[in-house]
């Protein structure tokens, strides 16, 4: 019988995974152990609103205090597990003390990929993943400061519409040959692309950094043999799972903790993982690591489920949205190199979707200030529905009726 829960993670995942134990009636003990010295937060805001000084702090917490206690859920925050015992069923923690468990839940998350390069240790280089940075680098993003963004993916690029709007000098240095370039398709790129340089960000693609220059500060950017001035940079080259601890108590893991349909561990039943930290097989049968809010929720749930001892294996359509500038993106599905791509709407107007199809099925929708189409797409894409292209593409033919 299960009597102890333990979450090693206060993210979004172990927040979740409380929420829906105690919505499935488990009526045991829960403990939930988070290194940062914050309850579970919201992370999308961080890179956006929070950075912009538009997101009140308060405003970022997913509960507030109160309902851990009336869940009787026991927050340790400010520690880390550091070792799973699995014969003794125990965890070990960076303070010292050890905590049995019936079921463990691994919802860890990621940490940033640190940039190896001469002068990566000077002051003026900013990484972004929690509170504590943002709270470093907003301060440091006044006007007329020349920042220096490192990778042009959703974190760099909402950085640097931030950046500008408080009239920041910003360069994105990108080593691909466009933004973006793993999360969406060339369409909806080159559209970024021209949305940033608009609003005066320079754009630097197949353009690597092979070095930060200055004298116990940052002062340069060495990049593709020439030297940009710098004041400060944010650094956003992707983020690593943290799967240590699992791997070092003999779990199988590739690019994330390994699990299964029901965000179990195959190696130890007591054991499950969700969130970015998993690699798991998903619904088109092709294993994977997701990095969103989405897959976090969605696993933290059918790890409760099972745990609590109601399986329910896990076949959500994974979905993700950035915001830059007034412009919101939203993805559903995950798309591949060889789907056919169609266009509905005016890019011009920005507002557009690109929908991807593959064996005459929706696969995956990218929509530009289109919730419509976001959320039909995501219909279209859960049934596997076949539709013609041009039906697709003719805007003049609402998304409803398409269903």
């Amino acid at each position: 019988m299960v009597k102890n829960i333990v979450i090693a993670g206060a993210g979004q995942a172990g927040a979740q995974a409380v929420f829906t134990l105690r919505a499935e009636g488990f009526s045991g003990a829960v403990t939930m152990i988070g290194e940062e010295p914050f309850a579970p937060y919201q992370r999308p805001p961080l890179s956006k609103a929070y950075l912009l000084g538009t997101f009140e702090r308060d405003r970022l917490f997913l509960k507030p205090d109160a309902f851990y206690r009336e869940s009787a859920c026991e927050l340790i925050l400010g520690v880390g597990v550091r070792a799973i015992d699995r014969k003794a069923k125990a965890v070990a923690l960076s303070d010292g003390r050890s905590l049995p468990y019936d079921r463990l839940l691994l919802a860890t998350g990621t940490r940033v990929r640190p940039i190896r390069c001469p002068g990566a240790e000077l002051a003026g280089i900013h990484y972004l993943r929690g509170i504590a940075d943002v709270d470093r680098l907003r301060p440091a993003l006044r006007k007329g400061k020349r920042l220096a963004v490192v990778g042009g993916g959703y974190i760099g690029l909402e950085v640097a519409a931030v950046a500008v709007k408080h009239g920041l000098d910003v360069t994105v240095f990108e080593a691909m040959s466009r933004v973006m370039a793993r999360a969406v398709s060339r369409p909806v790129s080159a559209f970024f692309e021209r949305l940033h340089r608009a609003a005066g960000v320079k754009l630097l693609l197949n353009t690597g950094v092979a070095a930060f220059e200055g004298s116990g500060r940052l002062e340069a950017v060495k990049a593709e043999g020439k030297s940009y001035p710098a004041d400060l940079a944010l650094v956003g080259i992707g983020v690593i799972p943290n799967m240590e601890i699992a791997r070092n108590a003999g779990l199988p893991c590739e690019d994330g903790i390994v699990v299964d349909g029901n965000c179990a561990s195959p190696a130890d039943p007591a054991i499950f993982a969700a969130g970015d930290c998993t690699w798991h097989v998903g619904r088109e049968g092709i294993a994977l690591r997701l990095e969103s809010v989405q897959n976090a929720i969605d696993q933290a749930k059918h790890a409760a489920y099972a745990m609590a001892g109601r399986p329910r294996p896990y076949r959500e359509v994974p979905w993700f949205w950035s915001d830059q500038y007034d412009v919101k993106l939203q993805i559903a599905g995950l798309a591949r190199g060889g789907d056919r791509i169609v266009l509905r709407g005016d890019l011009a107007s920005r507002k557009f979707a690109a929908f991807h199809l593959r064996d005459g099925a929706v696969a995956a929708v990218e929509a530009v200030n289109a919730p419509s189409e976001y959320l039909v797409g995501r219909k279209l894409i859960a049934g596997g529905t076949r539709v013609a292209p041009e039906r697709l593409a003719d805007a003049s033919v609402p998304m409803k009726n398409i269903v």
